[in-house]
């Protein structure tokens, strides 16, 4: 029998027992009932273990398919810079439609990456500036101004597509014809950088006269160059829409 003031049946639940030990008359010893343990704590530990888990897979491939991407542009640039017509000092190449397709569809961090991984496997001499060439004379040379002028320039575009892309996401218009538009002009921004950068170096490092350097360096590529930008945004927006948005 349970204790006197003791109102439960169920032995061990008097919270006197509890406390005690014993009943209140002290003929008996009450053991406290075990309670059962709550499954759920273990099931919410291994969900949220999977979770985890999940969390942990899915990081790994972005970041695996981040460095595919970063690769496969910095070999699409290299690649670029082997279509070589002489034109005077500076050459033609399809350097300026790969530089800007890289801007186009990597992100942020990816295209500096990817721009600063080009130029640092030319200057340990890997063949991948114009004509097969490397080394970091290459980069010091007539020319060099516009291979620094692509890492300013990236880094620029980069910024100013981002600051694009905000303020029309914010007025909800940022698709169609305004979205091929903020492609377009950071296209030109990274161009007027990379011409910027070339000319001054041309000028230095041959001792030309601005004039003379411009239509020998840049004068002779606006046109086509143009042509190259609106191509990289029309491949641009084509890769993304295929491999799902990531610039």
């Amino acid at each position: 029998m349970a204790p006197r003031g003791c109102r439960s049946m169920v032995l061990g639940s008097c919270g006197v027992c509890a406390l005690l030990g014993k009943c209140g008359q002290g003929t008996r010893i009450h053991r406290l009932r075990p309670q059962r343990r709550s499954k759920r704590p273990a099931f919410c530990r291994k969900r949220r273990g999977t979770v985890e888990q999940v969390k942990k897979k899915t990081a790994a491939g972005s970041r695996t398919r981040s460095i595919a991407f970063v690769a496969l542009t910095v070999a699409i640039t290299a690649v670029s810079a082997w279509v070589t017509v002489p034109l005077g000092p500076v050459p033609f190449t399809l350097q300026i439609f790969a530089v800007a397709f890289m801007v186009l569809v990597l992100q942020p961090k990816e295209a500096i990456a990817a721009i600063t991984c080009y130029l640092v496997l030319g200057a340990v001499g890997v063949p991948v500036f114009s004509g097969m060439r490397g080394g970091i004379g290459v980069l010091a040379g007539p020319t060099g101004g516009f291979l620094w002028g692509y890492l300013l320039g990236v880094g620029l575009a980069v910024a100013v597509r981002f600051g694009l892309k905000a303020l029309l996401a914010r007025d909800g218009q940022a698709k169609g014809a305004r979205a091929f538009a903020v492609d377009f002009i950071t296209g030109l921004v990274f161009l007027a950088v990379a011409y910027v950068c070339g000319w001054a170096q041309l000028m230095a490092v041959s001792a030309m006269t601005p004039a003379a350097a411009f239509a020998a360096g840049v004068a002779p590529f606006i046109v086509i160059d143009l042509a190259k930008l609106v191509a990289a945004v029309i491949c641009a927006r084509a890769v993304n829409a295929a491999v799902g948005h990531r610039a």
